[in-house]
Order: C-alpha cells, then structure tokens, then sequence
C-alpha cells in the first residue's frame, strides 16, 4: 500500500495483547476495511516497514513472523474445503489465514490444532463475516480465540489523533476543555459522504468515490453473500441495502423496507439479518430501565458506514448538506459510528443504545460503559444550542440518578458551553479532538 494513502490504525495494540494471551485472534468486520493490511503489514516479515513505523508511534508487537495464506485464492479455498484437517496439519507454526468466513469447515480443524499446541499467537484469522452470529463456528473456538472489531477508519485516525485521551473520556470523567473550534461548516457533509473505506478515500471526493462505494456493494452481492447463504433474489437485496441507506437513524420497521422490494417480510427480515453479518447494517438496541414506563423497544437501524449510505443514495457533499433532514440523520449515523470505532480500541467497554419514549422524549446515542456509567449524546447538524435540545437528556438523567455522568449536544458549533451541572453542548469537531480546541485538522 502506498505511503500516501497508509493509515495506522488505532486498535493495533489491542491486537498485539490479543495475540500475547490467545492461539487463535480473528479480525473481524467488512471487507476493504483494512483487516487484511493490519495482519500482514503488522506480522508478515516481507512487511516489516508497516511494523517499524507503528514502533515509532509506541505501539508493541509479538515479535513473530507469520506465513500469508488467503482464501480469496480459488485453488488455496477448494483444496481447504477438501481436506481441512490435512490443510491445517500442513500450515506452519504461526499463520495468517485470510478471509476465513469462506472457510467455515476450517474451524473445526483449528480448533484441533490449538488443543494439541496451544502457543499463544498462532494463528491470525480476518473474516468479512460476523462469525458471532453464527454461534456453530464461534462455539467451535470458544475459550482458544480472541475477537478484534476492525472498523472503517475512524475521523480520529485520520486526523493523525493517538486517541489516547478521546472524547469518550472527556466524556466520562476527563471534561472538555473550554476554547474555540472552527466550525466545520460544508466540509461536515463532506466527511460524511466520504465514510471510512482507505481505498475509497485514497481517489476524489465526489463521483469518483462513489463509484468505489456502488462496485464495493455489487462484488459483495455476487461474491459474499454467496458463500453465506443462498439467495434467490440478489436483486433485492441490493435494493434492501438502498433502503436501509434511506432509513438510517429510523426505528427499524420491516414493513416499510419489504413494501418497494416485492418479497414477504420474513425474507426481508433475513436479508437484513445476513446484511448485519457483513457489518453493513447496525441495528441500535433500545435502553431501557424499570424505572420509566411507556419506553420504545424497538431497534434504530443505522447503516454501517456512511459514505456507503451516501453512494447508494446517489448523494453528494452539496446535495446532502441541502436536505436538511437527510443530513440530521445521515450525522447522528456518522457520530454513532465514530463512537463506536473509538470504542473499539478503548481500555473500557463500551456499550450502545437509544432512549426513546411514546411521549416523545428520545436521546441518539446512549452509552453505558464499566460498571454502570451512562452517558447520553444528542446529535443536532445546526450552529445553534438552546436549551430546550436538553430535555430529553434530562429526563433520562433524572431516571438514573446518579448513574447518569453526563449529557452532550454535538453541534456544528465553535465552543463548549455548559447547560448545567452535567450538561453541554460540545462542537462535532471536538468528536476527534476532544482537547485539542486549536489546530486540530481539517
């Protein structure tokens, strides 16, 4: 991969630990995510520039070299399928195995090998597909592998930010520094349609990225969705996803998605179901508590990047930021998103829901992360905050007493301003930078 278009990438470390603690580590989530260039230009030896520059940066790593094998190889694929048991007895000591979801008879197979040479760190899986949700194939390595979630990339990472103090612990407990941010103004809608995929972002802004964005979709229906299950209407399913894209940040209501498509609602609720395996929607569950009545229990559904939901939209920069309503939502899905890849690489688990009443009162993001902490963030694409956009934050504190550490209002705004004890309205930028309120990227 080019310098120009190199990203190191956040979770790095946690890969590393990972590999120090189990024989099996599979990095799991979308293809073109940048999986396969974490494994191998971090521990294939014909690599090791990747791994030199990220000791620069601090980062540790098993110092061990790994054999590449990749299952997107037709010969490589069929000869595995064949003879699991034999393929694996003929892998060396220590193996990236790519792409493995193609592979799922290779499990079991493993899983033998582990249990007859358990040597921490001997195998790299990177898989396309939730294996999680499959529990025949997580099950088989259970208590022998260790999952790391790769995102797309993060605004964090390409701000060149170490994340080490990010916003989530300002959120918690570290506060926002006061200070003025630049607002991001037009290039707000920019970042969002331009998502997180490296080799969409290494061409253009505009056509030439969502050109990236639409080929990514139809190789995925033709390739991967065939080795997962056997679909009749492929057609359909591409079209599922554009809805979807249309739906983002909507509680997920089945019979608005199956209407345009001409299929029963239970084939739509499979086909969204395979759609989440491959990490290309992301239902939100519903935060509930006993102690308020008459809440919503339905999931969000939000797409899984928003530049993908943007080329299936046939959206630009210029035409997003000239819907208003699109942008609000296609904003709270970016900021959910960001939140969640910063998560990823966090030292604390982090969890996520939405609050929703019937009597209106709804919060975007709700996170809830150690023992017991919850956090509430609004989303709002406007320069202005008043009071009012904290009333659902509030209520949501009052039901958790002191449980509930605090309340933001992201908006494109220059400055932190407090609304109260535990309430403020923090500028977007400030997501990527949450201390850095000068000089802190584009």
């Amino acid at each position: 991969m080019a310098d120009s278009v190199f990203y190191p990438r956040l979770i790095e470390a946690r890969l590393a630990e990972a590999l120090e603690d189990a024989p099996v580590v599979l990095i799991h989530g979308p293809r073109q995510c940048g999986k396969t260039t974490l494994a191998q230009y971090g521990y294939a030896p014909k690599h090791l520039g990747w791994a030199e520059r990220l000791a620069d940066r601090g980062a540790e790593r098993v110092s061990a070299d790994y054999a590449y094998i990749t299952f997107d190889d037709t010969v490589v694929r069929e000869g595995a399928q064949a003879d699991p048991v034999g393929f694996v007895a003929g892998l060396p000591e220590r193996a990236i195995l790519d792409e493995v979801q193609r592979v799922p008879e290779i499990f079991a197979a493993l899983k033998a090998a582990v249990d007859r040479h358990r040597l921490p760190g001997r195998f790299i899986l990177t898989g396309s597909s939730n294996v999680l949700l499959v529990p025949t194939l997580s099950d088989s390595l259970a208590g022998r592998m260790e999952i790391v979630r790769l995102h797309p990339l993060a605004q964090v990472e390409l701000a060149g930010v170490d994340g080490k103090e990010g916003f989530l612990d300002a959120l918690f407990g570290g506060g926002f520094e006061p200070g003025q941010s630049e607002r991001l103004g037009a290039a707000l809608a920019t970042r969002i349609v331009s998502g997180g995929f490296p080799a969409a972002l290494a061409r253009p802004q505009g056509r030439r990225q969502g050109n990236w964005y639409r080929n990514y979709v139809e190789t995925l229906v033709q390739r991967d969705v065939r080795d997962l299950a056997h679909i009749r209407r492929p057609d359909a399913l591409a079209r599922l996803l554009s809805a979807a894209a249309s739906q983002t940040a909507r509680l997920y209501n089945l019979s608005e998605l199956a209407s345009p498509l001409q299929v029963t609602r239970p084939t739509v609720a499979e086909y969204v179901a395979l759609l989440e395996r491959l990490f290309l929607v992301d239902p939100l569950l519903p935060w509930h508590s006993n102690r308020l009545s008459r809440l919503v229990k339905t999931p969000k559904l939000h797409i899984g990047d928003t530049g993908l939901a943007a080329a299936l939209l046939n959206l630009d920069a210029a035409a997003l930021a000239a819907d208003r309503s699109l942008l609000g939502r296609m904003l709270e899905t970016f900021v959910l998103q960001e939140l969640k890849r910063q998560a990823s690489w966090s030292d604390t688990e982090t969890e996520f829901f939405h609050f929703r009443d019937r009597d209106g009162a709804e919060v975007d993001v709700v996170l809830e992360r150690g023992p017991g902490a919850l956090a509430g963030v609004e989303v709002k694409a406007s320069a202005t905050v008043t009071r009012s956009d904290f009333r659902s934050l509030q209520k949501l504190a009052d039901a958790l007493g002191e449980r509930f550490v605090a309340g933001v209002v992201l908006y494109d705004g220059e400055n932190v301003v407090s609304f109260g004890e535990r309430f403020k309205a923090v500028p977007i930028r400030r997501l990527w930078a949450p201390g850095l309120p000068h000089g802190d990227g584009p």
